[in-house]
């Protein structure tokens, strides 16, 4: 009950925020700052939750928990981009980082100037590989061996003691943003290095939305980086996002094929496999994924809200791509149910990826052309994953608390869906079946339709973001993953049977 409480008040809070602190007091987060044109800053969430929670008598997080958020936020020709990152969240010095993104776009529609809100988020990376009974090729599915690479967990080293595990020493760094001499492109982004996941076999039937809580494989990633490039066009009525992404090549692996008195298991890396700190072969871990045919993706979800109006997404050829597996090549375009097009992410003028193949090239500098495989999946099967993200459902339950007293109606009404996963317009896989666990870069392209006269406004042109709108951003990645870490902190590994 406690901690149901704790979270209530962390996410109460926000909107009655004047202020957020950063730790070191450098960094605040003001209301005035979104009459700006841009800033970009880090800021701890748990700072003022300690400070309101000993005015009102509540359950104060300790001191030394920190949650560190890298929050963008750009205001050009009616377009505003707000973004979080998550840096790091720590736990009476337990560091945990976690690859959290969010961004979230908020305009006025081309032709009818509506306001709108499109959001899209990072959920997590997964590997796979097909089997027989696979539906969808070279993606993954239902009927595949599925792991969810959760860059969450624990040092094994405190409970193996004569063991040789990966420390969780993750580390997390900003791009800063910057914009064009016209002020119409911004660039920021953020890279997170020496990243240690678990792979839990996953399931994500509607039927068996679980996963094995004993970890399968434990990787170490050289990074994963997230570049993004906001380009408002006003002349064209567009503003086009792209997203570059780069999943750093697995640098150590750990895979566990039984569970004893000890963990039994085989550790690859670039030089060969080893057991228990002995040389046993010169199968490399890019050998054992390329053995096992083993794949990777990258799953995300897509949300939009207009006041007057639902929206619905589909495919060119008028399929409708909401809670169903689909494959698709090209564009998923968002409309109003008047038929106007608000939104599209557009998978075909980006369709191939690079590999940069570490065995062939060390240096990491020449790489080969493949194509990605985009498509659609089932909401339930991984929004509803028992255990997994039971954390993010946790959290989203409390919305309503945030944004209660937020006058505005498209506020109102996107509190309740906006980043809630389980209400998500879709959800999306981009697959990269050529891997064999070396450096992947790509860069999908999202484009927004903007009204062409940016609406008049009272200081200097800018509009002002309401305040509930940057609440729901850094609610989606911050709390999201505090109660994640929190759930899993507290919890042990199973001890071996």
């Amino acid at each position: 009950m406690k901690t149901k409480t704790l979270i209530a008040v962390m996410l109460a809070v926000c909107l009655m925020a004047s202020t957020m602190t950063s730790a070191s007091a450098t960094d605040q987060l003001l209301k005035s700052d979104f009459k700006k044109e841009s800033f970009a800053k880090v800021i701890d969430f748990f700072d003022y939750v300690r400070a309101y929670a000993l005015l009102h008598g509540l359950p104060k997080p300790s001191d030394n928990w920190h949650a560190y958020t890298y929050v963008t936020y750009v205001n050009k020709s009616g377009m505003q981009m707000l973004y979080a990152g998550l840096c790091n969240v720590s736990f009476a010095g337990a560091y945990v980082t976690l690859p959290m993104q969010t961004v979230m776009l908020h305009y006025k529609t081309q032709n009818n100037s509506r306001d709108v809100i499109v959001s899209s988020s990072f959920v997590m990376l997964m590997g796979f590989n097909d089997t027989e009974q696979s539906l969808f090729p070279d993606s993954p599915d239902r009927n595949d061996n599925l792991w969810a690479s959760v860059s969450i967990g624990f040092n094994f080293q405190n409970w193996f003691k004569n063991v040789t595990f990966p420390s969780l020493c993750s580390k997390s760094a900003i791009y800063p943003l910057k914009k064009s001499d016209d002020g119409l492109t911004w660039t920021w982004g953020m890279r997170y290095t020496n990243l240690t996941a678990i792979w839990y076999r996953t399931f994500i039937s509607e039927d068996n939305h679980t996963y094995v809580k004993r970890p399968h494989v434990i990787t170490t990633y050289d990074e994963l980086s997230f570049n993004y490039t906001l380009e408002i066009k006003p002349d064209e009525n567009k503003a086009v996002l792209r997203q570059d992404h780069t999943v750093g090549r697995i640098r150590d692996l750990w895979h566990f094929w039984g569970w004893s008195l000890i963990p039994l298991y085989n550790h690859y890396n670039s030089s060969g496999c080893y057991r228990y700190g002995k040389k046993i072969s010169n199968e490399t871990v890019y050998d054992f994924l390329d053995t096992h045919q083993i794949k990777m993706s990258i799953i995300d979800f897509q949300n939009s809200v207009t006041l007057e109006q639902e929206t619905y997404c589909e495919t060119p050829n008028g399929e409708n791509v909401t809670d169903k597996d689909l494959e698709v090549d090209s564009t998923i375009s968002t409309y109003c149910e008047d038929g106007e097009r608000i939104f599209d992410a557009d998978f075909g003028v980006k369709d191939t990826y690079k590999l940069y193949n570490y065995t062939a090239d060390p240096t990491e500098t020449s790489y080969d052309t493949y194509e990605a495989v985009t498509r659609t999946c089932e909401i339930d099967g991984i929004a509803r994953n028992e255990g997994l993200l039971e954390g993010p459902r946790n959290v989203l339950r409390y919305l309503p608390l945030t944004i209660a007293h937020v006058d505005s109606g498209l506020y109102e009404k996107a509190k309740d869906s906006i980043t809630n996963m389980t209400k998500a317009k879709y959800f999306y896989i981009i697959s990269y079946p050529h891997y064999s666990g070396f450096r992947i870069e790509h860069d999908p392209v999202y484009t927004a339709y903007i009204a062409g006269t940016p609406p008049s406004t009272e200081e200097e042109g800018i509009q002002i973001l309401p305040w509930g709108f940057v609440a729901l951003v850094v609610i989606a990645v911050v709390l999201i993953a505090v109660v994640v870490a929190a759930v899993k902190l507290r919890k042990k590994p199973e001890q071996p049977s």
